[in-house]
């Protein structure tokens, strides 16, 4: 029997003529990748890859080496479509993506929308990005803010995304998916909630504390201690401030920002009463058009994927032969197809670069189908 060195030896020595192989085999896929360019064929081609899979299994008997051999073909094909969409990028191939490029967001004379009512925290992450003289409005739901800048009664949209506690906000994702409406820009927002009622309002009084759903689960150990309340859920935060002071009953308390209190003339009981002191929310400025900043630093993407083993790890894998960062990845059920999902990537990157337009190539190609949601 050989010894541990000799095998050792031996497995360098068949490396090398796997390594030369390799070598050979990827300057025959750039001369594939050079004849693609030339006659306009597309570089991935998933009929001839399963053939050729077909064909590995047929050549190698041992059961458990058969389905390495698939692995490593599956490999080596997805490393030879990557070179060849670096070629396409080399030869200038791929073309400009369609979004349009500019120096700053220009909002002068622009309508802004939000969801909610005035002192809703998308009101107040507008007032921070736009500033207090512009015009703006607000609508009832995230459905009515797409369609206000779909149809043109709105310029730009505030939509909150994720919360750093509750997580990502699945029906505006939806939404951006929906409508042919694009992110622009975000901005975080740290969501610090206060005790409000009524001027006088003694807090040993109080039977009823009105909130958002989120906002009374983001400050569930204040509520615990006091559990003699009753926890009654409204559309949001600014809302229940409303209904303070509406229904003019000092038994009553709302959750709500210091902004909404102090719209309403609320007298604050208690200040950051969060769980999490850190607690923000990403909101995203949304458009109806196709543009981006000179300086943007982050593309959204959103695709769905065969519906088979590897497909999405073959897909991700564009983000790091491109050495681009994935930063998030969400998934969300399909409408109509059951256990089919979407996912939604966060990236570093810009529109410009060509890592970024050589990775998008390769993740339009490959995917069921791919939609940029904006690069900010």
């Amino acid at each position: 029997m050989a010894t541990l060195e000799e095998l050792r030896l031996e497995i360098d020595k068949i490396d090398k003529q796997i390594v030369a192989l390799y070598e050979a085999r990827m300057d025959c896929c750039r001369e594939v990748g050079e004849y693609k360019i030339e006659t306009g064929k597309k570089v991935f081609d998933r009929q001839r890859e399963r053939e050729k899979i077909a064909r590995v299994t047929d050549i190698v008997q041992d059961d458990f080496y058969r389905k390495g051999a698939v692995e490593l073909f599956e490999q080596l094909m997805s490393i030879s479509r990557k070179a060849q969409y670096h070629l396409l990028t080399e030869r200038g191939a791929l073309g400009r993506l369609p979004f349009i490029e500019q120096n700053e967001l220009d909002w002068k004379d622009s309508r802004i929308v939000y969801q909610g009512t005035e002192g809703a925290y998308s009101q107040e992450a507008l007032i921070h990005y736009f500033g207090k003289d512009v015009n703006s409005f607000h609508v009832q739901t995230f459905r009515d803010a797409m369609e206000a800048i779909e149809e043109g009664s709105a310029d730009f949209a505030v939509l909150p995304i994720e919360n750093s506690t509750a997580g990502a906000v699945d029906q505006v994702f939806d939404l951006l998916v929906e409508f042919e409406n694009f992110i622009v820009d975000e901005i975080v927002v740290p969501i610090r909630h206060v005790l409000a009622a009524l001027p006088g309002t003694d807090e040993r009084a109080i039977e009823r504390v009105y909130s958002h759903p989120q906002a009374l689960m983001q400050c569930a150990k204040y509520l615990d201690e006091r559990r003699g309340w009753q926890q009654i859920s409204l559309a949001n935060t600014a809302v229940a401030a409303k209904k303070i002071l509406e229904d003019q009953n000092q038994k009553q308390a709302a959750i709500c920002s210091r902004y909404a209190a102090e719209l309403q003339k609320l007298q604050i009981l208690d200040e950051d009463i969060n769980d999490n002191p850190h607690n923000s929310t990403r909101f995203i400025i949304v458009t109806n058009q196709k543009i981006f900043l000179k300086n943007a630093k982050k593309i959204s993407i959103c695709f769905e994927v065969a519906h088979e083993s590897g497909s999405l790890y073959q897909l991700l894998s564009h983000f790091i032969y491109n050495d681009l960062n994935m930063t998030k990845i969400e998934s969300r059920p399909i409408e109509g197809r059951p256990w089919e999902y979407r996912f939604f990537v966060d990236f570093d990157g810009n529109m410009a670069d060509p890592a970024v337009k050589n990775a998008i190539r390769g993740l339009r190609e490959e995917s069921r189908t791919l939609k940029i949601l904006g690069n900010y």
